[in-house]
């Protein structure tokens, strides 16, 4: 089958490693008799599946995946967890051990993961470690977790504030994302999604970007074509990245373009921002970098800055002190030895790893995002 096709019904996308077929991303439009097929393909009949969401995608779309699964499998579980990043813990995922252990579950049995970037994290986190590792499936409902987040079998919880410092990789056997589904999001956490969409297009796909700025009416409106092509694209950057790559030893780390000073702002505003907001920072501080490296030119330095305005994402933060960021890029697991692992932009399309970053240039960077109460005055 010829990946790069779309399919008449919905869209499928097989990611491989080492030229074999791993498991497909399938895109529609609705929960239904599709999926239903698609995880009967995984002998449902036979297993125990626990549907593990948070207190928001339960009560949007639990019981319409728990119906679809009652009778098409030995037993049908749902566990809630609160919603929100300070519960992508250790602790949240000790929860979803005692409750396996109680329903007996074995390792043929299944987990899915229903809903957003913490959802699929934890619970693939607990697929992976479970009796040394269970099978899980990805049913991504926020924007970042169809973009992004459920692709590449990264899954993990952050320790002590430290972003994703514990996890494993662990490759779900589905990936089912429904599109409709982002109709429910809010505004914020829609456009917090769209901020790892327009870093696929700038790392990988010059023209996916330009499509994307000439898409932004119809972005902001959600139209069901538009948001399936969108997903369509930047999950086909993930997949040329991550099958290249399974483990991050090499290129994958270019997915990391923003995250380095995006990670500790996230940390230092104690996650009060969303992950997408922190990134969209990360990303302008970045592009400086790569404007001041003579990789980009100016002018598209700011357009890079100016295009996340129109998505309503931060381009500047008021509340920071630079040199805490600086010592929280330190801590972060992008380190390798005494240097910051740092993505840039050659130019747009276009991510290079770079390992020679001074401190002296990512304190310029944050202050080229930061807002002080001096420049208000001014």
């Amino acid at each position: 089958m010829d990946n790069e096709k779309v399919l008449t019904d919905y869209d499928r996308i097989t990611i491989n490693y080492e030229k074999k077929p791993c498991y497909d991303i399938v895109i529609t439009d609705h929960f239904g008799a599709s999926l239903l097929e698609e995880l009967q393909r995984l002998a449902i009949e036979n297993r125990k599946v626990a549907v593990i969401a948070d207190s928001n995608t339960a009560g949007l779309f639990g019981r319409t995946v728990t119906e679809l699964l009652d009778g098409n499998c030995r037993q049908t579980l749902l566990h809630v967890f609160p919603a929100g990043e300070e519960h992508k813990t250790l602790d949240t995922v000790k929860e979803i051990y005692r409750v396996l252990i109680e329903a007996k579950f074995d390792r043929r049995d299944l987990l899915i993961a229903l809903g957003g970037g913490v959802v699929g994290d934890v619970t693939g986190y607990a697929a992976a470690t479970y009796l040394r590792g269970v099978d899980f499936v990805q049913i991504p409902t926020t924007l970042i977790a169809q973009s992004d987040s459920s692709i590449g079998g990264k899954t993990g919880v952050d320790f002590d504030g430290y972003k994703n410092m514990v996890g494993a990789f662990h490759m779900p056997k589905l990936v089912y994302m429904n599109v409709s589904a982002l109709k429910e999001l809010d505004d914020r956490q829609f456009y917090a999604g769209f901020a790892e969409v327009m870093k696929h297009g700038l790392i990988k796909d010059a023209m996916f970007y330009e499509w994307l700025l000439e898409n932004m009416y119809e972005i902001h409106d959600r139209d069901p074509a538009t948001l399936t092509e969108m997903v369509r694209r930047s999950c086909m950057v993930k997949k040329l990245v991550v099958e290249k790559d399974p483990k991050e030893l090499g290129d994958r780390a270019m997915l990391n373009f923003g995250h380095t000073i995006g990670h500790a702002i996230e940390k230092y505003m104690h996650f009060k921002m969303l992950h997408g907001e922190c990134i969209t920072l990360g990303m302008v501080a970045a592009a400086y970098l790569s404007w001041k490296r003579n990789w980009l030119s100016k002018d598209e330095y700011y357009e890079v800055r100016d295009m996340f305005v129109p998505f309503q994402l931060p381009i500047s933060i008021d509340s920071i002190d630079p040199e805490e960021i600086l010592r929280l890029t330190k801590s972060d697991k992008k380190m390798e030895g005494d240097h910051v692992k740092f993505v840039l932009l050659k130019k747009i399309g276009k991510a290079v790893i770079d390992r020679t970053v001074t401190d002296e240039e990512i304190l310029e960077a944050v202050r080229e995002i930061y807002f002080s109460d001096e420049d208000a005055r001014e």
